[in-house]
Order: C-alpha cells, then structure tokens, then sequence
C-alpha cells in the first residue's frame, strides 16, 4: 500500500458513501502558490485538506482504513497513495491493519491523573467484559479519570453515558469573568448566549472599528494561554498589517496536553463564545476564513461547535456580512485524530491541509505563512475568550486583575489528589496552595508530595512552593511554567516511578520523529526511567546522560515538543521523586 501508485483494492458502497457524506461532491482544483521556504512557485492541491475528513468516514464506517478506502479516497481527492497512506499512520485513531473485529473499540486513559486514578484496573474489566480496548494517550478528561472515550463504527464516537457528568465547582461566582456562563447558558441555543451577554463584544467590536480593537487587545497585556505566552496583540497586529492574500484565523483546540481539559468545558458548555471571539479576531484581522481544530477525541465539543456555528449563520453572524458589518468571516471545524504533535501551530496547519502533523522551521512565521502559507492568527481557545471582556469592558478593566506582567485571569485545571478536581478560574497571582485549598485539598492518605504545574511539558515543584504565586513572571523565576494550566497534585502513598516512567513513553510515542535530537533524545530518555524503574536507583553516569539529552533536545529540536520532553523528568529527578537522586 505504499507504493507511489494505487493499487488493485476497491472501496465497497459502504466506504464510498460514508466518504461522500463526509467531503460532499469536490472538485479538485490544483494552484500554484508560494513556497513557503525557499522562492518559487509549487502546485497545491486545494482539495486536499478534505482528506483528514475523509479518513476520519473510512475509520468510522469500518473501524479501519481499509486499502481500497485509501485507494478511493486518494483517487477522489488526487493524493498521492503513499502519501494519504503516510497520513493515515501518523494518528493515533486511525487503524490500516484490519484489527479482527468490527466492533467499537474503547479508548482508556494511561496517562497520570488517571494512570493513579486505576486506569490499569478499569481497561482490565473492560477486557474481561469483552470490549476491545486500547490503552491510549490522555483523553482530556482528567477530572473524571480513569477515563474512557468510545471510538463508534458505523456511529458517531462518544464519551460513555455513564461517565460522570461534568461539575464545575465555581459556579455562580460573581467573580468569573471566563467561566461565568458554564454551568448557565444552554449550549445548544443562540438565544441563551445572547440572554447572558453573548455577542455584546462582537456589537462593540464593529462600533469601535478594527484598528481600536487591535489596539485594546495590545493595551490589555493579553498573552497567549496555549502555554507560549506571546503576546496576542502583536501577533494580531502582524496578521492584520498583511494584505493582498486571504487570511485565516485558527482555534487551536487540539488540547493534547496531559492533565489538560480546559478547552473541552469550555467548548462543550459554551461553544458561541469560541463563535463570537474567532469573528472578533477575524473582523479586527481583516481574515475572512475561520478554522476550529478540534482533537479528535472530543465528540462532543465538536458536535456542539457545529450546532453553534450554523446557528451564528442562520442569524446573519457569521457569512458574507457579518452582523451588518460589511465584513465576510465563516468557520469550517476539523477534528484531528490523536496526535498530540498536532498542538504545534505549524504541524496543525500541517494537519489541516492534509498532510503530516509534521512541524516547520521558523521562520518564516504563521502572520506571514501559516495556513495554507497565507497570513494567519492562530489561539487558543482560552486566549480568545479573554478578548470578549476586553473588547466589551475595555483594557484598563481588563487590567484590574491579575499583575503588571499578567494581567486578567488563568483557567486551571486541577487533578491528581485533590478532593475536587475541576476546572477553575483565578485571578493571576493567586498562590499555589490556595488553589489546591479551591479545589478542596488533598484527598487520600498521603501528604503532598509535589505538583505537576502545566503537564507532561511542564515540570514537577514540591510541597515547599505552596506559596508561589502564579503568575508567568513568578513561575518563570521559580524555573517552572503556568503552560496550558495544569495543576495536578501528587501524594506520599503515589509510587512517582510508574508515572515518570509513562512520561517518558508518551513523550517517546508522541514525537513526530522528524529531527533527530527528540527522536532519539525522548526513546533514550525513556529506556533510561526503565532502567531506574528496574534498579531502583540511578547512577551519576546515567543522570549525566539525561541531563546531556535535555540539554539536546532543548537545544537542537524544531519545536516545543523536543524542547519540553525532558523537563518533567529533569524535575523529578532534582526533586528525588525517583531513583534517590537530587
């Protein structure tokens, strides 16, 4: 099936339908456009970014992506075969080996808040009661682990319906500026949203004229939530600055990061806001395409993100004149397929156009070359939500919170031995031991042990830095990182030895493989914990190779991933969470 050409395997009725549905009747346009790293000119395949859709109805309508699907989805969308194939392989969710049964199969957790929360037990039972299972990355869903995520065929994927409904512990506080319609509006409804203040910003957006916007985002501090920090409004004064290409704003909802689950409350229990922010970026941009990347393991964010975009159309909100503005902006959703890589900008845009979830080189940068190689402003979710109260309240009350270098609010995400994990919202500033205080302290029989602060990329602090206050400016002193807003909490009676050594394999299973130092740097990091794990301890030879590896993939790798991958380990090891070592 790799070959160049395609081979003699057919699509049946079934598979040929499911991909019809899924991409409707495309005609294939090929272009030539810009290279994005060196000069000249190169054929692009407009088509071509349907083929995530088009994988995600073969997986579905089978429970695999059989040769003659590939074959007629590569035929139909004129893709090479060995490179649809070569995309096919590259995600977690997808299957081209036919797995021997034709029923659903079940996703269960591995990763740390669930791995302590019994994971292992949970995909043992599910075995036992004869379901197919699939040990898997973490599924954002850690305040309900051991979480599971069902992987229909011939039917949409869901979170089991008997998993605990989700509870958000803050609501009603008058303080939430983020959060203060979860737990309020009905997602499903356009007229629910607008009751709770839904698109008074977009109103204020286009009274206030795109240049005043840009210039409120810029005074507001605002800094990127996705874990980078960089700040909003210079990217979105780059983008807007670009002119004579079209323009794309992108939601960077792939939230892959374990421990993280943020961006899924937020999607699934207030999906307009993510509508009216992206259509405040792009009014203020001067972009007129919209993109939600959601990852593929929230069936249920992306099914209410569609139920609010068509009704935002409906309403005259989004399309070619937005609210009466005179500005087109319209928002397509692609659902990713588990590959945790596909949270970096450039190997989303990767993913989106239908190739690899393979990170670029910068520069040159997304607000000249990113989707599509055109102009782009890419946010997290998190990140746009703030710009709401910014554009509606003004920047100085936006400031009033938080610190000079963090201004507003964090959403965090609370797991681990706490009594109540969850999401929740606080003002910058705020110390970690408070938080954990929110969230109900401790549970269990231990006493804390360490925190985990901004997931598997971020790194482990002790029971000594209760008092730190969160904010980027204080954790960056600290050595430490806010990231994508973890916070997850460990206990003595955790044996620390099986969750660092699952780090270390998911950071090892998770690189793209592309450069040389991750790699290389995340197989050798993780057969290094083995080895710990097996001994016990570890010797000052091996801690020097560790450190020598971190040192490398920091140094050297193309992206964050490579750059992170050792962090929580080196923490740990500073910490003598495992081995002895300090």
């Amino acid at each position: 099936m790799t070959d160049l050409h395609f081979t003699s395997d057919r699509a049946d009725s079934t598979e040929i339908e499911a991909v019809a549905a899924a991409i409707g009747n495309e005609t294939v346009v090929v272009v030539e456009t810009e290279r994005l790293i060196r000069g000249g000119k190169e054929r692009r395949n407009q088509s071509r970014h349907l083929l995530l859709p088009a994988l995600h109805a073969l997986q579905r309508a089978k429970g695999w992506i059989t040769p003659g699907g590939l074959n007629h989805v590569a035929d139909v969308l004129q893709v090479p075969p060995a490179e649809a194939y070569g995309v096919a392989t590259f995600y977690e969710m997808f299957r081209t080996v036919d797995p021997g049964h034709s029923e659903s199969v079940t996703h269960v957790c591995v990763d740390a808040a669930c791995q302590i929360a019994g994971s292992d037990m949970l995909s043992d039972e599910l075995t036992a009661a004869g379901s197919a299972v699939h040990r898997s990355p973490c599924l954002g869903q850690c305040e309900r682990g051991p979480a599971r995520f069902v992987q229909g065929v011939g039917t949409a994927d869901e979170v089991p319906a008997d998993a605990e409904l989700f509870v958000f512990h803050q609501q009603g506080d008058p303080s939430l500026r983020l959060l203060k319609r979860i737990g309020v509006v009905d997602p499903g409804s356009l007229d629910s949203y607008r009751a709770n203040g839904g698109y008074v910003a977009l109103d204020r957006a286009i009274e206030m004229g795109a240049a005043a916007v840009l210039d409120a985002v810029a005074d507001s501090g605002l800094s990127g939530r996705g874990g980078a920090a960089f700040p909003t409004g210079v990217k979105w004064r780059a983008m807007a600055a670009e002119e004579g290409r079209p323009k794309h704003v992108v939601a960077n909802c792939d939230e892959s990061e374990p421990g993280t689950f943020k961006d899924r409350v937020v999607m699934e229990n207030d999906p307009f806001s993510i509508v009216e922010s992206m259509t405040v970026a792009g009014f203020a941009t001067g972009a007129e395409n919209g993109w939600i990347y959601v990852r593929g393991e929230y069936p249920l964010a992306a099914a209410r993100l569609e139920v609010a975009i068509g009704q935002a159309r409906v309403a005259g909100l989004l399309g070619p004149d937005v609210a009466g503005s005179g500005h087109t902006f319209d928002i397509e959703i692609r659902r990713g397929a588990g590959a945790y890589i596909c949270g970096e900008e450039t190997a989303l845009f990767a993913s989106i156009e239908g190739f690899r979830g393979e990170p670029r080189s910068k520069p040159p940068f997304p607000t000249t070359h990113g989707l599509f190689g055109q102009p782009t402003a890419i946010n997290n979710p998190e990140t746009l939500l703030n710009v709401l109260d910014i554009v509606a309240l003004g920047a100085d009350e936006y400031r009033s919170r938080g610190t000079e270098q963090s201004p507003g609010t964090k959403l965090l995400c609370l797991s681990g031995r706490v009594a109540n994990p969850g999401i929740y919202e606080v003002e910058f500033g705020t110390s970690l031991g408070q938080v954990l205080e929110m969230a109900g302290g401790l549970t269990g029989s231990g006493e804390l042990r360490a925190v985990l602060l901004g997931g598997a990329a971020g790194s482990f602090v002790g029971a000594d830095s209760l008092g730190l206050p969160l904010t980027l400016e204080d954790t960056r002193s600290a050595g430490t990182t806010l990231g994508s807003g973890v916070v997850m909490a460990f206990t003595t009676d955790v044996d620390m030895t099986p969750v660092l050594i699952r780090i270390a394999e998911f950071f090892r299973n998770e690189s793209c493989g592309q450069c040389v130092p991750c790699r290389v740097g995340t197989l050798r990091q993780h057969e290094t914990l083995v080895q710990v794990g097996r001994t016990g301890s570890i010797t000052a030879d091996r801690r020097q190779l560790v450190d020598d590896m971190a040192r490398a993939m920091a140094d050297a790798s193309i992206c964050g991933l490579g750059h992170t991958a050792a962090s929580a380990v080196s923490s740990a090891l500073a910490l003598g969470l495992i081995g002895g070592a300090k």
